[in-house]
């Protein structure tokens, strides 16, 4: 008889264990579901669920000494914007990120769920790459047209595209109307190029160190050498007599440009305003704004000076001078279609053996047919 109360005793106590151990897993924190763990949370008292939250509390304050930005998901950000909402002290809750950062996510949703309402029903007709490619052409090869200028040529070509669209594709650029002037430096050059010639110098090396310069006038539109000439000692005065002598007889360019070379002083101001030419100083830190000169200053060293040792300020002038003659006169230009400078007056023949003309010494030859 008492063992068989003793086995019923341990059986009840093993069963009130049992139902003890699920009690407490049904009351337990649940740390992967919210919904499942709230749901637990309905039937537990208020002094568990008070000491709970402060020993959760000071955990997340350990943790924000260890971790100074946690990673959140968007699903870890619309839940607590849900959660915020639902009491009053949400500010006092937050401990891992800082109220701004909540507002702030709030912002973004509202964005968003503004920009899904705002949707077209209708799909927008979406416009060909053709026809963006044709707008971009149009920008660039006319400056002064607008949107609306585009929009009517595109009407005369068929294409039906509005206003807005095409401003979409355009550079943010300022408009045409509250600019005083839409042209670059490029353009400028190229709608001035037979009123305009550009000067600069260059110095070369003696085979004894001896510094000499040369100084070059070219003309932009032709990629002519107006004028050449070479010294030892350039000063305002020689580069005044330079230009009289690169205008004789009235011949002178609108424009000249030049750099901001001291060189270029009071006496070659005085020569350029005496015969109607209007000097432009190139500005400040624009490498590209007399470059037309300068490349032929780099092919002059390239394909001339750099093959030879110059003896003396009489043999630069003369290596400079024959290289001028063959740069004007046979030497193709790629800037302005493979062209010659200076283009013979009488058409040569298409027929006929070929003949090497050897330029300076043989660094160079020009190629002609036998008349």
């Amino acid at each position: 008889m008492f063992n068989i109360l003793s086995r019923l005793r341990s059986h009840v106590l093993s069963a009130v264990r049992h139902v003890g151990e699920r009690i407490q897993e049904m009351v337990k924190p649940n740390t992967v579901s919210l919904v499942a763990g709230a749901a637990r949370d309905a039937i537990r008292s208020k002094t568990q669920l008070i000491a709970e939250n402060a020993l959760l509390r000071h955990q997340l304050i350990i943790l924000q000494r260890q971790v100074k930005h946690p990673q959140l998901s968007n699903r870890d950000r619309l839940r607590l914007l849900l959660l915020a909402r639902a009491t009053p002290f949400w500010k006092q809750a937050l401990l891992i990120v800082q109220p701004d950062t909540l507002l702030r996510w709030h912002r973004q949703l509202f964005r968003l769920v503004w920009r899904r309402k705002s949707k077209p029903k209708t799909p927008q007709t979406r416009i060909t790459p053709d026809t963006i490619a044709l707008i971009k052409q149009m920008r660039t090869e006319n400056i002064t047209w607008g949107a609306e200028r585009i929009r009517g040529e595109l009407l005369k070509l068929g294409i039906k595209v509005s206003k807005r669209t095409i401003q979409r594709y355009l550079p943010p650029e300022t408009s045409p109307s509250t600019s005083p002037s839409n042209q670059n430096w490029g353009t400028f050059l190229r709608n001035h190029a037979d009123q305009v010639w550009s000067c600069d110098f260059t110095q070369v090396h003696t085979l004894f160190f001896a510094p000499l310069f040369v100084f070059v006038i070219i003309e932009l539109s032709s990629r002519r050498i107006v004028h050449t000439a070479v010294t030892s000692h350039p000063t305002d005065a020689w580069v005044a007599q330079q230009l009289r002598e690169a205008t004789p007889w009235g011949e002178h360019p609108r424009f000249l440009i030049r750099d901001n070379d001291c060189k270029d002083g009071p006496h070659f101001e005085a020569v350029a305003a005496g015969s109607g030419i209007e000097v432009i100083r190139t500005p400040f830190r624009a490498p590209d704004a007399n470059s037309h000169v300068e490349r032929f200053l780099q092919s002059l060293r390239r394909e001339c000076l750099n093959h030879m040792l110059i003896l003396n300020e009489r043999h630069l002038a003369k290596a400079v001078r024959e290289y001028a003659g063959y740069f004007n006169h046979a030497r193709p230009h790629q800037g302005i279609g493979q062209r010659i400078p200076v283009p013979p007056k009488v058409e040569p023949p298409q027929t006929g053996k070929i003949i090497a003309f050897p330029v300076l010494g043989g660094l160079h030859h020009d190629y002609r047919r036998a008349a």
